[in-house]
């Protein structure tokens, strides 16, 4: 079964983020499997971009732009660090020498070297709605991406939730709960289950409710009674089928494509879990995956860290592309990984970089965009973008018409009844998407 428990990430704020999958209840309390697929259902469904998906990996702290995907070997020692770029598979780029898979088939990503528009916030708000914490707090704050997708286009079919949460921090917004992620542990794993009552059963429950729903229909005129026998069997279609639970018990994976992910001998890294659960849950037609990996908060000892971090860093997320192409899933997914901000160029007394956020570097793969190509450059020593600066909600405008929602004419109400573009920057990048 799948029953991860993230690393221990001390941020430097001084809280303690220990990554248990929550997904209580279908995430939030008071909150039934029906509710969620009764949101789903609410969403438009005039473009069928059913097949598409996203996986969000979220690498928490903020890792270090200098040490992974923007190596400066010319500049000065205090700036470069310890390691050492070498080649990829696509001539022209180079990475970080602990990353040789991901290299080995370059051709199959894109690096985004100069991004811009970050705040120094120390949460995954950023790489999951494009927004600040701070904006529209007051009004319920910004939803995330999966949220978005979920009011609008609902549902892959009627055996998967829409957007499923293995972070425990996205935010639903001013969308409200009910369009908040599912996210598998504890009572929602169990809501997955028929928990020892049989098919049978649950069919004389089912109709016993229709039975008394019939009983208020006549005074019903809006229809709506009939409406929640709509979504009440398909929450019976999802726990039935037993796909979510299929996607989520890892033990029925073949061993050997696991131990790819999480590497042979007697340290196998367990975290790599999420990469492959995140994949099998793609396969069992969810929409939005997000996924936290690791803790990059490294305001001392930099590099020691990284050398334990970024070779199963580099292992899974090969892994997973690999895997996703192997099931034909990689032209429809987009995968995209990226921190909160980037690092300071100028390593630190305690050999450390801290916050940066006027530059970082993101990874993307699938989705059918332009891989094998780095878009943008910081300057000599990683401080700010010197080409093509990308603003990060030019990157999530790009997500979004992934998925078939135009970002430059869509709109959602806010708790004030106001209607709010999804972001401000909202012209993809075309460097991508030609």
């Amino acid at each position: 079964m799948f029953t991860v428990r993230g690393a221990r990430a001390q941020f430097c704020d001084g809280v303690s983020r220990r990554n248990f999958l929550q997904i209580g209840a279908a995430g939030v309390a008071g909150l039934t499997l029906a509710d969620f697929l009764r949101a789903d259902e609410s969403g438009a469904k005039n473009v069928d971009y059913k097949k598409k998906s996203i996986i969000n990996v979220y690498l928490g702290g903020g890792p270090s732009h200098m040490d992974t995907f923007d190596l400066k070997p010319e500049a000065a020692k205090e700036f470069r660090g310890d390691f050492n770029p070498i080649d990829t598979n696509v001539p022209g780029i180079q990475i970080c020498e602990l990353m040789p898979q991901v290299a080995k088939m370059m051709d199959k990503f894109a690096i985004l070297r100069s991004l811009t528009g970050l705040f120094e916030e120390h949460s995954p708000h950023q790489t999951e709605t494009g927004w600040s914490e701070q904006s529209l707090r007051t009004s319920g704050g910004r939803p995330s991406l999966g949220a978005v997708v979920a009011r609008l286009h609902g549902a892959n079919n009627g055996a998967a939730p829409t957007f499923v949460d293995l972070t425990g921090h996205t935010k639903h917004g001013f969308l409200g709960s009910v369009y908040g992620a599912f996210r598998p542990d504890g009572e929602g794993r169990a809501n997955l289950t028929l928990n020892g009552v049989t098919t049978g059963r649950l069919d004389d429950r089912q109709q016993l409710l229709t039975g008394l729903d019939r009983l208020k229909r006549d005074a019903d005129a809006s229809g709506s009674m009939k409406a929640m026998d709509s979504f009440a069997q398909r929450a019976v279609s999802v726990i039935t089928s037993g796909e979510v639970a299929r996607a989520l018990d890892l033990t029925q994976e073949d061993p050997r494509l696991r131990e790819r992910y999480l590497g042979g001998g007697n340290s196998p890294h367990h975290e790599n879990d999420r990469f492959l659960a995140a994949r099998r849950l793609v396969s069992a037609g969810v929409r939005c995956v997000s996924l936290s990996w690791g803790g990059g908060d490294t305001h001392g000892q930099n590099f020691s860290h990284l050398r334990g971090q970024l070779p199963p860093l580099d292992r899974g997320l090969a892994t997973l592309v690999e895997d996703l192409d192997g099931h034909g899933l990689l032209q429809d997914t987009i995968v995209i990984v990226w921190g909160e901000f980037g690092r300071t160029p100028r390593v630190n007394a305690a050999a450390g970089r801290d916050h940066w956020p006027r530059a970082m570097s993101v990874l993307v793969a699938g989705g059918g965009l332009q891989t094998g190509q780095v878009i943008g450059a910081t300057n000599r020593n990683g401080e700010m973008p010197k080409d093509r600066p990308v603003h990060l909600q030019e990157l999530f405008a790009t997500l979004y018409m992934h998925m078939g929602i135009d970002p430059k004419y869509t709109t959602l109400i806010d708790n004030n009844g106001r209607p709010q573009y999804l972001v401000e920057h909202n012209t993809s990048l075309r460097e991508l998407t030609a």
